[in-house]
């Protein structure tokens, strides 16, 4: 393949694209939403950042000024863990406005993460937003479609083909050559969001403390690459192989139907009922149901507790749990904490294995279409796919998880054991004991993480590229000049 009749090829399309004045309204309504995309999605993060900053101190100070008191109260009065937006969320929106931001950590519970965006808007989010990434995977491949469909076959009808392929050009340098003036095409609304975008990464506060964006924004920028690369040779193909401009038209609008309307909704339902997940109150009855079964840690007179209390006893060789070395009461609290946690993260484990098998549906699917690989690929390395945020509700159960076994820990070793009720003198314990226990600190999921998620996504897209550069060069006898 010679460079030189590749790069005459990509430049005679690209001057020919390029001139047309629709071209240019084209590019320039396109740069324009993508402008407002990236500026307001950067808005929301910032002013979202801000927030979470400003709630997340409020609680730290009111958590360390809580007065003398029982610690068991302190594990009641409980947290409050905030959700930070990546710095690259911006760019891609995702999943984020349909997830909580924030969730309240106390003893021997598990909440929600609530707040989200959705939930709190009037319905118009039930419209979708305009993401750049939106943007980029649906809408532009269209337009790609639409510059590139009779770049061979209009050629073919105007009886100009023959002329290029008698000059010596082989099929396989013209359809890589018109593929790469139409990709430098794609470059004109590409770039410049690209170019704005990495600004705006630079300008956010919160990017020296999480350097790996920048990492991941250039892998994105080359997944972004790739996936216009790839609809642009696919659009030149499908020119070369048919017959007509109209009959090349048709094909192309149908497999961007095809690809980003019908084939995502046929594997989200068909990964749904392959595998369904329980409901809300089917979970939450089904962890209740257990956890009764095992016992209650604020009955005195449950079985389980009961018999936990006579083999201490006799452990002891005592009579009375008075008489215990140990504060009782915290003792009980950290058994019962342990096995409410035990048992609503091997629930939660088998719900999220349910959730997983569903992605892995509409995953296997990235391997058939290229517009499923960027958009789960995009949505990973800007930080608002469902990993990240299951990533969250982990960090926020383990730090609810820490914080009252230190509150039960504090109650076994710093009160007595003949201590009735949790108001007196001898059951409190002072507020420096609040400070010592550390601070919520959401970080984000690190690259080899994200990689194992996304590995199905990063391999279609290489066998999408190179698959359709040997189906040009394979096919290239059975194509017609005439």
């Amino acid at each position: 393949m010679r460079f030189s009749v590749l790069r005459i090829l990509s430049r005679q399309v690209y001057r020919s694209t390029i001139k047309k004045r629709s071209t240019l309204w084209l590019i320039g309504i396109f740069n324009l939403m993508l402008l407002f995309a990236v500026v307001s999605g950067y808005q929301i993060l910032t002013t979202q950042q801000q927030i979470v900053d400003e709630y997340s101190h409020q609680v730290r100070h009111r958590w360390e000024k809580s007065p003398d008191k029982h610690p068991h109260r302190m594990a009641h009065y409980g947290y409050v863990a905030f959700r930070q937006k990546f710095p690259l969320s911006f760019f891609d929106f995702g999943m984020d406005s349909y997830v909580g931001n924030a969730v309240f950590l106390e003893a021997h519970r598990q909440n929600t993460v609530n707040f989200s965006e959705a939930s709190l808007s009037n319905g118009l989010l039930r419209f979708g937003e305009i993401s750049a990434g939106l943007i980029l995977q649906l809408l532009l491949p269209l337009v790609i479609f639409f510059w590139g469909f009779d770049l061979i076959s209009a050629e073919r009808e105007n009886g100009t083909l023959r002329i290029l392929l008698t000059q010596g050009i082989s099929w396989p340098e013209l359809i890589i050559g018109k593929c790469l003036g139409l990709f430098s095409v794609s470059l004109t609304i590409f770039a410049p969001v690209a170019v704005i975008s990495l600004i705006l990464l630079f300008c956010n506060e919160a990017i020296s403390e999480n350097w790996q964006a920048l990492g991941y924004f250039a892998i994105l920028v080359v997944a972004y690459l790739v996936y216009l690369l790839i609809v642009s040779l696919l659009a030149v193909f499908v020119s070369a192989k048919s017959n007509t401009s109209k009959s090349a038209l048709t094909k192309l609008i149908g497999f961007w139907l095809f690809f980003t309307l019908i084939l995502p909704k046929i594997s989200l339902v068909a990964g749904q009922s392959l595998y369904p997940s329980p409901s809300k109150i089917e979970f939450d009855t089904a962890v209740e149901q257990e956890l009764l079964a095992l016992g209650d840690s604020h009955n005195p007179n449950d079985p389980h507790f009961k018999a936990l209390k006579d083999s201490l006893l006799q452990a002891y060789g005592v009579d009375s749990t008075h008489k215990l070395p140990f504060n009782y009461g915290g003792y009980v609290m950290r058994e019962g904490e342990r096995l409410s946690a035990e048992t609503y993260k091997r629930h939660q484990t088998k719900l999220v294995a349910i959730y997983q098998k569903q992605q892995n549906v509409v995953r296997l699917t990235a391997l058939c279409n290229p517009f499923m690989a960027i958009k789960n690929l995009s949505m990973a390395l800007s930080g608002t796919d469902y990993a990240t945020y299951h990533d969250f509700e982990n960090q926020a159960e383990a730090y609810r998880y820490k914080l009252a076994q230190t509150m039960n820990e504090l109650q076994i070793k710093l009160i007595s054991n003949p201590t009735k009720g949790s108001s007196g003198k001898q059951a409190i314990i002072s507020q420096k004991h609040w400070a010592e226990f550390p601070d919520f600190s959401h970080h984000f999921p690190t690259f080899v993480h994200v990689f194992q998620q996304e590995k199905l996504a990063i391999f279609s897209l290489i066998i999408w590229i190179s698959g359709l550069y040997f189906l040009v060069t394979l096919s290239s006898k059975h194509f017609k000049a005439f």
